[in-house]
């Protein structure tokens, strides 16, 4: 029988220990988008896609001490692993008359239209609407929501008025929470149905080191309201109050997000939504500019986590995971897809497309995009096609499976079309692929920028499409699976979802786990979760165990 030992700052130290000494660059599952920096997220879920909006982080200028933060990115999802870019679906200046920033927005879906709230800075706080939730948004009011002058708002001591958080309650009644820089620097007020007016006074709200980021969601009848932290005790961190009511009697509950890996005790920002049945803490850290070694400071980039609920309605400790989220659904090659939704790239930035949406552009040799489980059946693809253009002589599209060196099945020629939004179908054959992969488009060619690509999709081999299969990690067939030490969730594979179940067993989440004693001790603890992070950096082969 396996004995469990639970020492619980013993196994975090020993975990925070190996995350130091060991790399972490192939597990990672963040950054979700990095072709540009983003930061102070929040998400809806509207027809079966989860929208991000995000503080865009323009690239740092030489002398720069602070955040440049003019517009709004989107990006969506529908199987939480490759992401659609939308691009700036608002700005401050050109898509306001009083603002020149857009910081930390809040994003909420009523009477048929999408409402943003963003501040202007740490100077008021303004709102744009749209019917789309890709925008393009628009000012309607000319000037601020919520500002000093707004009833109930001041007194306060050096109050930070941004970070809009905005709520709408069951009842139909919606509420803004914002402020910052003091415990009792909160304030929440009514908004009006048409949610771009205010009904009565701000109220006041305190909340232990309070400092930014107010955030309201509900919850089996439960409302938590949650926030980042100060530095008073340490690196901000996200915390949360609960209560029967939005406006009064919370009682403080404890963290939902430790300072995330790779943020440097910089600042924390987070929203809280559910996506198809499950919830999620999405936030920042700053991974992307860190592995770039350019500024972190004010170059941020998304994360997303699952986030878990006790019986008592409290919230388990968000653990950021590598890898650790399931895709939802695999691929479907056989339809059009746009080239400006993938798991990850390199190089590449995206522009708006002459056809609609946006294309991938700025291409040089060497660049990549990867698409991540990519299910191409089982009579496989004979051919390719894409739209694609150049304004010089061109490029090549290598199309290779399961890593930007892995098999080629495939060269797409792209030819001079005489401009960089001239749009043309090309098209080449493909052989050798069945099953579920991970496609990999190479950019090859000469100096300078070579080609855009806006869309793609493959032609399968047999006349009748093939329906792309639920990825067997949401919806598993029950099977009979050989029991093999490492497979720690059971599934007959050995990868980062039994490393991110391990954790999620040693930080207390969970109290099943099998397959798990690694080294044969008759005990499960941080030892065995080491040989496990070995095993998968390939640094062992088998376990001791086994030997």
């Amino acid at each position: 029988m396996i004995k469990r030992h639970y020492k619980a700052w013993a196994i975090i130290l020993t975990i925070g220990l190996l995350t130091v000494l060991m790399p972490q660059k192939s597990f990672a599952d963040y950054p979700i988008f990095s072709q540009r920096y983003t930061a102070d997220p929040t998400a809806i879920e509207y027809n079966g896609r989860l929208y991000i909006y995000c503080s865009h982080d323009v690239d740092v200028t030489p002398g720069q001490n602070t955040y440049n933060i003019p517009d709004i990115t989107c990006i969506s999802t529908d199987d939480l692993k490759n992401w659609t870019d939308h691009g700036e679906v608002f700005n401050a200046s050109k898509d306001s008359s009083w603002a020149n920033k857009t910081w930390a927005p809040s994003v909420v879906y009523r009477n048929n239209k999408f409402y943003l709230y963003y501040g202007n800075g740490g100077n008021g706080i303004g709102v744009a609407v749209s019917d789309s939730p890709t925008g393009p948004f628009k000012d309607p009011l000319r000037g601020p929501l919520v500002s000093t002058n707004t009833p109930g708002v001041l007194p306060a001591n050096n109050m930070w008025l941004f970070d809009p958080g905005v709520f709408i309650d069951d009842d139909g009644q919606a509420y803004m929470y914002f402020g910052g820089n003091g415990a009792s620097n909160i304030r929440v007020i009514k908004l009006g149905n048409d949610m771009i007016s205010t009904v009565g006074s701000a109220m006041t709200m305190t909340a232990p080191r309070f400092f930014e980021a107010a955030y309201m969601h509900k919850y089996n009848g439960n409302y938590y309201f949650s926030y980042a932290s100060d530095y008073s005790q340490g690196a901000s961190k996200i915390e949360y109050m609960m209560s029967n009511n939005p406006i009064s009697g919370f009682t403080y509950k404890g963290v939902i997000l430790p300072q995330p890996p790779d943020n440097f005790n910089n600042n924390n920002h987070h929203s809280i939504v559910q996506f198809k049945d499950n919830w999620y803490c999405v936030y920042h850290n700053r991974t992307v500019s860190k592995s770039r070694g350019v500024d972190t400071n004010y170059q941020r980039n998304v994360c997303i986590d699952q986030l878990f609920y006790n019986a008592d309605g409290t919230i388990k400790q968000v653990v950021p995971t590598v890898d650790g989220l399931p895709q939802l659904k695999y691929v479907n090659p056989y339809i059009e897809n746009l080239a400006v939704t993938m798991h990850k790239e390199n190089g590449i930035e995206t522009e708006e497309c002459s056809e609609g949406g946006r294309n991938v552009g700025f291409i040089e040799n060497g660049d990549w995009i990867q698409v991540k489980g990519v299910d191409f059946g089982s009579s496989g693809a004979k051919g390719f096609e894409a739209r694609v253009a150049s304004d010089t002589n061109g490029g090549k599209i290598e199309i290779r499976l399961d890593s930007v060196t892995g098999k080629l099945i495939g060269t797409l020629n792209v030819p001079s079309t005489g401009g960089w939004q001239k749009w043309v179908t090309e098209k080449c054959d493909v052989s050798g692929v069945t099953g579920v992969h991970d496609v990999f488009f190479r950019f090859t060619g000469g100096s300078g920028y070579l080609l855009n690509f806006s869309k793609w999709k493959f032609i399968p081999v047999s006349e009748a499409t093939p329906t792309p299969t639920p990825a067997p990690i949401v919806t598993p067939t029950p099977t009979t699976v050989k029991t093999k030490l490492g497979d720690i969730n059971g599934d007959g594979d050995i990868n980062s979802l039994d490393f991110a179940e391990f954790k999620m067993y040693l930080l207390g989440m969970t109290d099943k786990i099998s397959n798990a004693d690694l080294n044969g001790d008759n005990d499960v603890n941080s030892i065995d979760y080491a040989l496990l992070k070995q095993y998968l950096l390939g640094m062992i082969s088998v376990f001791p165990a086994e030997a």
